[in-house]
């Protein structure tokens, strides 16, 4: 059976042209992923602001038109589908946006989102029909239609107006919802019931989601697998509770460091973080390593070279091969590995809970601080 959803090699650069030739901006680079049909999954693509996240949902969403790559679909490109397959791929890949003020038009109630769903997509043959769809799908988010239809959308929260906007995308009875931060913009009484809407969505009615976020708490409450993104390409990625609990790639480790611990004794921000300019990596594909800038195990070769993505056990991390400084040839290649310090004894929790509560002072070193003889063959 064909994946719901694989990404191959998706690259998408900005700029450039005629007039732009040398403005180039590389904002995905050669991102790859695989979303099975059954069981659903909850796909997290997790990074800072400006690495990728929301470039990579206009390209699934069909917003963006990719530079070099695939979006395939239930076995299809969506770039050679034609009108009533891309018709059914609309249908059944919808989206729910981060701000759940912009979506509405302010001139309308708030029952013509649905309205313009039925008519777009003949869900329903009459009035009737339509409306019990409608309140199947509000009730599905925990709300009823002759409490919030005939309201206008500054007359909601905002709490209410993205439940809506989930309760829309359900109405279609999506394969796929791409969730670009749902739950930034709301209180975190409503982010737990939105998220364990997508929890149940995913459960009860086999929908997947892909979800975009930077909250690490969320994405490790909720999250399947985890893309760690970085400046347009993947830092690392694999189960979301291995990568956020055992991080190896030094960006993913920096952003577990920047958990703040409920613990006034224990230091909050970890290392210092390097503020070289690490835009000037993403102005060519052939550019070096993303991370070059912040990276305080950096080599000469990370400015030319892109590191590999290295397949361990259940994750993929970007790597770069050791020099020997006193041999010329690339040693043979090893993962990224690393070296605890004796940890402090503690129980084991009992329930899986947020990364912030689950930080300690035991940190690890990267194997870039091992001295080269430990590497030789």
């Amino acid at each position: 059976m064909a994946p719901l959803l694989e990404i191959k090699s998706a690259t998408k650069i900005y700029g450039g042209g005629f007039f732009h030739a040398k403005s180039v901006t590389v904002a995905l680079q050669d991102f790859d992923l695989t979303i099975d049909d059954r069981p659903a999954t909850i796909t997290t693509i997790a990074g800072e602001s400006g690495s990728g996240k929301t470039t990579l949902a206009n390209l699934v969403l069909g917003f963006t038109k990719i530079t070099t790559g695939q979006i395939i679909y239930k076995g299809v490109d969506v770039g050679t589908m034609n009108k009533a397959q891309l018709m059914d791929y609309r249908r059944e890949v919808q989206a729910v946006f981060q701000d759940p003020y912009a979506v509405y038009n302010p001139f309308y109630r708030v029952k013509h989102i649905f309205d313009m769903v039925l008519k777009n997509f003949k869900l329903a043959r009459n009035k009737e029909e339509g409306r019990a769809l409608v309140e199947a799908a509000l009730n599905v988010v925990g709300m009823r239609g002759e409490e919030v239809l005939e309201k206008y959308p500054h007359q909601l929260s905002g709490g209410q107006r993205q439940r809506m906007m989930v309760a829309r995308a359900y109405l279609l009875k999506p394969r796929l919802i791409v969730a670009d931060e749902p739950v930034s913009m709301v209180d975190a009484s409503l982010r737990a019931m939105i998220l364990d809407i997508m929890l149940r969505l995913r459960d009860e009615h086999n929908i997947s989601f892909l979800y975009i976020t930077h909250d690490l708490s969320t994405a490790y409450q909720i999250g399947d697998q985890i893309y760690m993104l970085y400046q347009g390409a993947v830092a690392e990625a694999g189960g979301t509770g291995e990568v956020i609990e055992h991080p190896k790639h030094p960006y993913v480790q920096l952003l577990i460091d920047s958990i703040p611990v409920p613990d006034p004794e224990i230091k909050w921000g970890g290392e210092d973080v390097l503020t070289l300019d690490d835009e000037q990596s993403r102005v060519s594909v052939t550019s070096g390593c993303r991370f070059y800038g912040r990276c305080k195990h950096r080599m000469d070769v990370c400015l030319t070279k892109l590191p590999p993505m290295y397949d361990g056990r259940d994750r993929r991390i970007m790597w770069q091969p050791v020099i020997s400084m006193t041999r010329s040839t690339w040693l043979r290649h090893r993962p990224m590995t690393w070296r605890p310090r004796p940890p402090t004894p503690r129980s084991a929790p009992t329930t899986r809970s947020a990364p912030s509560m689950r930080r300690s002072r035991n940190r690890r070193y990267c194997v870039l601080r091992v001295t080269c003889r430990d590497w030789l063959p």
